[in-house]
């Protein structure tokens, strides 16, 4: 038993100094090939590492003739456009974030400038910029691109399907399911007695476990990939984390009971005079207040850890003339590793709190009042 659990430990361990070693590496140029070494450029690589991208890299390198080379995979760009709808792989832009790639398809031509893709006035061969940099002959167009964030999301909606297949294939030989069936069914009990049943109660919490279930391993997977080397930074777009308090907003307004909203939009007990107040309050604080508390904390904190975790790293160069490569490397991974770990811990941490409050106001909302 504890070998096993040595080998675990190990093992994680392992992953998180991979992880940091890849990032590691990475650190030391920037995504347009250039040396890192100055403040703004660590800044300017950071908040590369946490935006979305079209395609996905996983490192970079420079070979013998000194140029510099991407390992990856391009991503379908897909834009409705002035003339419709337009599809073409993200490697066309060559890897260029500046604008001056442009890319030429049904009679039209895109330029990819800061990750946002433009369409260029018709005649325009290149794009003309202000003094703030903005483009001034381009118009951004609906964009709805497969980009990394969105691969992370499918690749996690086919590991829970994977898993949860699993799952009902055991149970379907016995009572103990095997495998990764093992490792889940403890976490969906976990998730059913201690978060379910409490907020919503006995009579109604097997209607809402589906989604509940759903956004937890969806919340806790998408997290841990995020410490992997893939470099994953899912929950830490905002517009992810928007959907999914969207997603618990619509749940408990559309299963709010009549007592709900009796005692939301007309309160008992109080004075007529202010029940209008209260109901203005009551309803700003469910369909705002509560879905924003949900959103930022999940952002928050995961956008706060890539963050830390980055600016940890980015101590090797630094450090590097105080305390010499090796020990400003040194310094800055065991550092890293630390946070890494905790950050383990909040990638599940996370994942609960989102569903507890989710179930919380579920259970606000279907709760059945007993009149006297």
């Amino acid at each position: 038993m504890v070998a096993k659990k040595s080998i675990k430990f190990l093992t994680i361990l392992g992953i998180v100094f991979s992880s940091l070693t890849t990032f590691a590496k990475s650190g030391e140029t920037s995504e347009k090939g250039g040396q890192v070494s100055t403040p703004e450029q660590i800044n300017d690589y950071i908040k590369h590492h946490l935006a979305d991208s079209h395609d996905f890299a996983l490192f970079s390198y420079t070979n013998d003739a000194g140029e510099r080379k991407h390992v990856g995979f391009p991503l379908p760009v897909i834009l409705w456009t002035s003339n419709g709808l337009t599809t073409f792989m993200s490697s066309e832009f060559h890897h260029n974030d500046d604008g001056h790639v442009l890319v030429e398809k049904n009679g039209m031509k895109f330029a990819k400038i800061h990750s946002k893709i433009y369409e260029l006035e018709a005649g325009a061969s290149a794009v003309a910029f202000d003094d703030a940099h903005h483009a001034t002959n381009a118009a951004r167009v609906l964009d709805f691109s497969i980009t990394k964030s969105v691969f992370g999301m499918l690749f996690a909606g086919f590991l829970m399907f994977l898993g949860f297949r699993s799952l009902a294939k055991g149970y379907k030989k016995g009572a103990i399911p095997t495998g990764v069936g093992r490792v889940l069914e403890p976490l969906v009990l976990y998730v059913r007695d201690e978060i379910a049943r409490p907020n919503i109660g006995e009579k109604k919490y097997k209607k809402f476990m589906p989604y509940l279930l759903t956004v937890f391993f969806f919340i806790w997977i998408l997290n841990l990939l995020g410490l992997t080397p893939l470099g994953f930074n899912v929950t830490g777009q905002i517009a992810v984390t928007v959907c999914l308090a969207l997603f618990t907003l619509v749940i408990y307004l559309s299963n709010g009971t009549k007592d709900f909203w009796a005692h939301t939009l007309w309160m008992p007990g109080v004075p007529v005079i202010l029940r209008p107040i209260l109901a203005v309050i009551e309803l700003v604080g469910f369909v705002l207040i509560k879905p924003f508390s949900l959103l930022v904390r999940l952002f928050a904190n995961i956008t706060a850890g890539h963050f830390v975790v980055m600016s940890l790293i980015a101590l090797m160069i630094t450090l590097k003339n105080q305390f010499g490569a090796v020990g400003s490397t040194g310094i800055s991974l065991v550092l890293a590793l630390f946070i890494s770990v905790i950050e383990i811990l909040v990638a599940f941490l996370q994942a609960f709190i989102f569903t507890m409050l989710s179930s919380l106001f579920i259970g606000m909302a279907v709760e059945e009042h007993e009149h006297h």
